[in-house]
């Protein structure tokens, strides 16, 4: 239970990040704000590292999963995220990241052996009915399929291979020292493609700008990035990645929260759906695991 909460918080931190991410889309650009953010993480990361811990040694082995990771779960996930945010609302993007679980489920049956059990599928389809309900009239659904749609698909598959290799990176190697590595590469790898790919750029926001991006970098890249990257490690990567349901219900109540946009019955019902889904293939997963631990037969 205490792994499911800490998947929650991180569901919950995630799915602000579309709305905190088109927000800082008005003062910096795209590449230029993975970056940054990018940045802000590895130096908090690395610092608590060094203090607690000290510099791990990377073998060759560990670095098969570990550029893989990099090149997918970090810049083209980044570069991704934020290019498709620039023509996509934020409320369709998490739809379309939702589909993120259904992936990295079939995944990980193909690369980790991990089990799709009846009650994980079940949950998915449930979960993944009540996106749409979420989403709404004038959702992807009912949206052309424009740059910015495809350019999200893009980022969900990266996601979903991503949660794939950190499975097995975590395996090799500690959790916190493989975020900390991972974050650190990410932002060596995005920086270049930003001053590349958007050069001349004269970023001058205001002070509150930089705080929002400070901090959003501190929790949802730094923090949440921890937790997360632990968590796989005792789940799998399947059961973690359904938490990813939860993000169109957090986008649509920080945008009604921030933004004043109206929540509907019918996105109520959706999340309800959402939530349902996450119970049905979490927590009574959990509980027929204990029944079978316990089971007369093995006592």
């Amino acid at each position: 239970m205490r792994t499911y909460l800490l998947l929650l918080f991180c569901a919950a931190l995630y799915g602000s990040n579309f709305v905190l991410g088109s927000l800082l889309l008005e003062a910096f650009p795209a590449l230029h704000l993975s970056a940054y953010r990018l940045m802000v993480s590895s130096v908090f990361l690395l610092i608590y590292l060094v203090a607690t811990r000290g510099l791990t040694k990377i073998t060759f082995r560990d670095s098969v999963y570990l550029v893989p990771f990099v090149l997918i779960g970090m810049l083209l996930h980044q570069i991704s995220f934020f290019t498709g945010l620039r023509t996509t609302d934020a409320t369709t993007a998490s739809l379309i990241l939702s589909l993120a679980p259904i992936f990295t489920a079939l995944l990980a049956r193909l690369f980790l052996k991990e089990p799709l059990t009846k009650r994980m599928a079940a949950g998915s389809i449930v979960a993944f009915a009540g996106v749409f309900f979420v989403v709404g009239p004038g959702g992807s659904m009912g949206t052309a399929i424009t740059e910015g749609v495809w350019i999200m698909f893009i980022c969900m598959l990266a996601l979903s291979g991503s949660m794939i290799l950190m499975k097995k990176l975590t395996e090799r190697m500690d959790a916190f020292v493989a975020t900390v590595y991972t974050t650190l590469l990410g932002c060596i790898s995005v920086y270049p493609v930003a001053v590349w790919s958007e050069p001349h750029v004269q970023v001058e926001p205001h002070f509150w700008w930089w705080v929002l991006l400070v901090g959003s970098a501190l929790l949802i890249q730094g923090l949440c990035a921890v937790i997360w990257n632990a968590q796989i490690r005792k789940v799998g990567a399947a059961k973690a990645s359904l938490f990813l349901n939860l993000q169109p219900f957090v986008a649509m109540i920080l945008g009604y929260i921030t933004l004043g946009t109206p929540i509907s019955l019918t996105q109520v019902a959706g999340s309800v759906l959402i939530i349902s889904g996450v119970v049905l293939a979490t927590v009574q997963g959990q509980r027929t695991r204990k029944t079978q631990k316990f089971s007369p037969v093995e006592r």
